[in-house]
């Protein structure tokens, strides 16, 4: 019987295990995936907005070169503080249900069942992608993860979105020779891409490297080309390849099954919590970092999101 169970491996939960396994008690974390799965997903050498001190975990100082770690930087970092805690950690097992009450939980998974106290959800949202919802949003041509440009040279490439992971995808293809087009909802490049980003983005743009329609939706996606409806009519654009980085969404079926309810007064159904605690409406089912704020996937970082350990552990410990 252990004291906390925890879901999910990023760092969210590598912080929530480290502190309850500081206050003295006994967890483990299962995780469907690989260890920091979500980062393991990003673009290569993808830059954090946040500098090294935001993202550390437990005390322990993060070590970098760079102003803003990379991706890379990340993976070390994280994986060196659970060897160094020797955090009890079982990866790619996958977590079905939720059965019991609090201090005598059962969660089923893919390997088999373990028994617990508590739970703490600590999943994340960049499973599972916000689909467009149009013919041929499944062909192989078609990826809701950019990973690196340099299969992308010389060929015809849609991205849709014009938020940040789209702004630094558009940027990177096109410097490494491919020929971009931008396609967006909103009038123009949002405001909320980072503030280093968003001018290279639209001189390039304006200089004609990038091509970009805006108040423009996808109807289609077909083989060899993207059926859109532009401002001044419908428009088919020749493409070898298409990023719909259109943002994601959490695991909610996942959260039904193990009892987390949404909070029907927020449009994001972010989940009914204590702030304080951060239990559910479940006694002994907790929920710590993004996951918290539902659909509204900005309302919580690592930077932020890493506190909710300490007041969980807090709370189980007493």
């Amino acid at each position: 019987m252990l004291d906390v169970l925890i879901i999910g491996a990023g760092p969210v939960g590598l912080a929530c295990a480290l502190e309850c396994q500081r206050k003295g008690l006994s967890s483990t974390i299962v995780e469907k995936g690989a260890l920091v799965n979500s980062i393991v997903g990003y673009p290569t050498n993808m830059e954090f907005f946040s500098t090294p001190d935001l993202l550390e975990i437990g005390g322990y100082p993060f070590p970098t070169a760079h102003y803003k770690p990379l991706r890379e930087d990340a993976l070390d970092y994280y994986q060196r503080v659970a060897r160094s805690e020797k955090l009890d950690i079982r990866l790619h097992e996958k977590v079905l249900k939720l059965d019991g009450e609090q201090g005598d939980f059962t969660v089923s998974t893919d390997k088999g069942e373990i028994r617990t106290r508590n739970v703490v959800v600590a999943t994340g949202f960049y499973d599972l992608p916000n689909l467009l919802g149009v013919p041929g949003e499944d062909l192989p041509h078609v990826s809701h993860y950019y990973k690196e440009p340099y299969q992308h040279v010389l060929q015809h490439v849609v991205v849709i979105g014009a938020k940040n992971s789209s702004a630094k995808a558009a940027l990177q293809m096109t410097r490494a020779g491919a020929k971009v087009t931008l396609i967006a909802r909103g009038p123009e490049v949002s405001n909320s891409v980072k503030y280093w980003i968003r001018p290279d983005l639209v001189n390039r743009i304006a200089e004609g490297r990038i091509t970009a329609h805006f108040n423009t939706a996808v109807t289609a996606i077909r083989p060899e080309a993207i059926e859109v409806l532009t401002p001044d009519g419908p428009l088919t654009i020749p493409t070898d390849f298409v990023y719909a980085l259109t943002g994601y969404l959490p695991d909610e079926a996942l959260l039904s099954r193990l009892g987390v309810q949404p909070n029907p007064a927020d449009e994001a159904r972010a989940p009914l919590f204590d702030p304080a605690t951060h239990e559910t409406t479940r006694p002994g089912l907790f929920v710590a970092g993004t996951v918290c704020g539902g659909r509204a996937t900005s309302r919580w970082f690592i930077e932020n999101g890493r506190h909710h350990a300490q007041l969980i552990a807090a709370y189980l410990a007493k």
